[in-house]
């Protein structure tokens, strides 16, 4: 695909990418896609499908106690816990907003591992990544932001996104259904967002804007981005996933880049003119 050169104009020293079909196929790649890269909170979604993993094989339910008083798993992904972002403090009762919590994830990662008995970090690995044939990437230290993959694993994970293998396609479409619609927050990087929606571990893109995604993506696009230059969307209508990794952190830079970087994409895969 003529639309992933793009990334050579990138101002980061390494990047790539790669776009799947809905059917698992690679439209295309660029870049170094066997190389391996910090993605911070793109660590998310892969700790959110493990946990939906031990949900399906009866190791927790989302609706059981987990986190602060009156929190549960269900809470804890959809960031809607009530703890702050990196810190272990309540800021608000649980379902009331959308505060994005690093520390809700690290939560629920303690929570998962005194559930079935294994370490999160090995958990991630025997429920996701080994099934998915992810070789190169690892999730030692916090389930919110550590994270370390390449572009080719993660096209196996988009593609599971799209045609799940794992889990039953009904609990990854309720991952990708609003959790708590309605509730104002933060989008780290964008400010505020009226609503801020997420699913389970998974942002929606909805109406939100400014965002890291395209002017032409669907408000069903779904995801994540991450602060080291990382980001992974699924956009349902256009059928396809676009995984992209560098090696400089998030700033103004991606602000600018990613939107029409994806736009591009969208544009050739559909065979129109990118808007």
């Amino acid at each position: 695909m003529e639309s992933l050169q793009i990334i050579e104009n990138w101002p980061v020293p390494a990047a790539a990418a790669a776009v799947v079909r809905a059917d698992g196929s690679v439209a295309g790649s660029h870049g170094p896609v066997d190389r391996r890269f910090a993605l911070a909170s793109v660590t998310k979604p892969l700790a959110a499908y493990a946990a939906l993993v031990a949900y399906e094989e009866g190791a927790v339910e989302l609706d059981e106690p987990a986190g602060p008083e009156g929190s549960t798993v269900r809470h804890l992904l959809a960031h809607t816990s009530g703890l702050a972002f990196d810190e272990h403090r309540v800021m608000a009762p649980p379902g009331t907003r959308r505060l994005y919590s690093n520390a809700g994830f690290e939560v629920l990662g303690d929570h998962i591992a005194k559930a079935t008995g294994i370490p999160f970090a090995e958990y991630v690995h025997q429920a996701v990544f080994e099934p998915l044939g992810m070789a190169s990437t690892t999730m030692e230290g916090s389930p919110a932001k550590d994270g370390v993959s390449t572009v080719s694993d993660l096209v196996r994970f988009a593609a599971e996104l799209q045609a799940p293998r794992l889990l039953d396609v009904r609990t990854v479409a309720e991952a990708t259904t609003v959790v708590h619609p309605g509730l104002k927050g933060v989008l780290p990087g964008y400010g505020h967002q009226s609503p801020n929606d997420f699913g389970l571990g998974l942002e929606i893109r909805g109406q939100k804007s400014p965002h890291w995604t395209g002017v032409g993506s669907s408000p069903r696009t779904f995801g994540h981005f991450g602060q080291a230059g990382t980001f992974l969307w699924v956009d349902p209508e256009a059928r396809a996933a676009c995984v992209a990794l560098a090696d400089r952190a998030f700033g103004p830079w991606a602000v600018e880049a990613w939107p029409p970087f994806t736009d591009a994409v969208l544009a050739e895969l559909s065979g129109r003119p990118a808007r």
